[in-house]
């Protein structure tokens, strides 16, 4: 959709209060069209109130909605943990899930605000486009999408952020442009730094500051104690204090954040084809995550833990592709949830200077392992003479694929 194409449509606005939304909400309403502002509540760290982005959007002349999507952004938490869903270099894709619970949340306040076109602010160039766009499609397939910034008409009129900024000044709102190292996008599941100066490969990650965790140089020198208990695959306890997914989460953001666990740098392949360089804090999702793979450890048999990695990176790319809803997500998830179904146990980790150490796994009825069938030592567990039979069978097969010459000294 063009500018030209909105008349008589009316209009829902993601915004965030920044300049950018500012000037597209203006812009829309000098060209005739009812525009309506929505934000998501998702627990943003770095905004200590949320009503300031009502307050920062006043001056654009459009009422702002916001949306308290909270708990549906820590169970999404919850699931990304249970599916141990990382992303390419190992992240947790933080900016990918909220992407999924913003635009169902939104587009449901939409609908009762009488809107069925969603507006988003997205570049051309990243994955965010994509995903609004795409979540728009399949949730809400009879609602338009217009994207400001690959209106060749907005693109011509503010080619960058000074056109913007000297564009609200004339309209006699208020607009400082300032030089930024990095852009920071936030929720409860963690932060992604990216773009300016991070864009340079020979730029240190260090010049990011980090709002939910410190660098581990900065961290107590000294190990925090942490014990958690999972049920069926969900943290229900913290340092014996249970809790639901929200309040479940900003504890473990806090108890990691602290000690600097979580930070990640990585250069990530885009939906679109392009490499992206990035610094990512996701504290509270680190510290679950690794638990949990301790209690899948022990849980699961070694096909059941084949099978959920290739479940597990599938999720990871549904999120990341604005996919997660479809119907090979959703099969996923229910696999998942049948092998996390058993993973139940208490897990007691050590933490220090951005490290996690095991300390130990107790009260797991579903364990699968049994330490006098491992033990080196004599006991009553497997008997190693029963073995023979078994590697007599498998020495059968070798020899067999040797002697048909299937398997060369030379090629080995």
């Amino acid at each position: 959709m063009r500018l030209s194409d909105l008349h008589g449509k009316k209009l829902g606005i993601c915004v965030s209060g920044g300049l950018d939304s500012k000037t597209v909400t203006l812009r829309l309403k000098e060209a005739g069209c009812d525009v309506v502002g929505f934000t998501a509540d998702l627990g943003q760290p770095d905004e200590a109130n949320i009503e300031d982005v009502r307050e920062r959007m006043k001056p654009a002349g459009a009422e702002t909605v916001i949306v308290d999507l909270k708990s549906q952004m820590a169970e999404a938490c919850f699931m990304m943990v249970r599916a141990q869903a990382m992303y390419d270099g190992g992240y947790w894709n933080t900016t990918g899930i909220a992407r999924a619970v913003t635009v169902k949340g939104l587009l449901g306040a939409m609908r009762e605000h009488g809107c069925d076109v969603l507006v988003h602010g997205a570049t051309g160039r990243g994955n965010d486009q994509i995903r609004f766009e795409r979540y728009t499609n399949t949730l809400a397939p009879d609602f338009g999408v217009y994207a400001p910034w690959r209106d060749p008409e907005l693109l011509e009129q503010f080619p960058g952020r000074k056109q913007m900024a000297e564009y609200l000044q004339e309209k006699g709102i208020e607009a400082k442009l300032t030089k930024k190292r990095y852009s920071t996008d936030a929720n409860l599941a963690g932060l992604s730094h990216e773009a300016e100066d991070l864009e340079e490969l020979t730029t240190s990650c260090l010049i990011v500051d980090p709002i939910m965790c410190v660098w581990p140089h900065d961290a107590p020198d000294r190990t925090e104690d942490v014990t958690l208990r999972f049920e069926g695959g969900r943290c229900v306890s913290i340092n014996g204090q249970e809790g639901g997914a929200l309040d479940i989460m900003q504890r473990a953001n806090e108890i990691a954040g602290r000690n600097g666990i979580g930070l990640s740098n990585a250069l990530e392949n885009r939906i679109i084809g392009t490499k992206s360089r990035g610094v990512y804090e996701a504290p509270g999702l680190e510290l679950l995550g690794f638990a949990l793979r301790a209690v899948y450890q022990t849980t699961m048999d070694r096909r059941s833990t084949g099978l959920f990695h290739s479940m597990s990176r599938l999720v990871a790319e549904q999120i990341y592709d604005a996919r997660l809803y479809d119907p090979g997500g959703r099969a996923a998830m229910a696999g998942i949830d049948v092998l996390a179904s058993h993973a139940s146990a208490t897990v007691k980790l050590g933490l220090y200077k951005g490290n996690l150490y095991f300390q130990s796994l107790t009260d797991c009825d579903a364990s699968l392992y049994n330490p006098a069938d491992a033990s080196m030592e004599a006991s009553d567990g497997l008997d190693p003479k029963s073995s023979q039979g078994f590697v007599e069978v498998l020495r059968c097969e070798a020899l067999a694929i040797a002697r048909a010459g299937q398997i060369k000294w030379d090629d080995a």
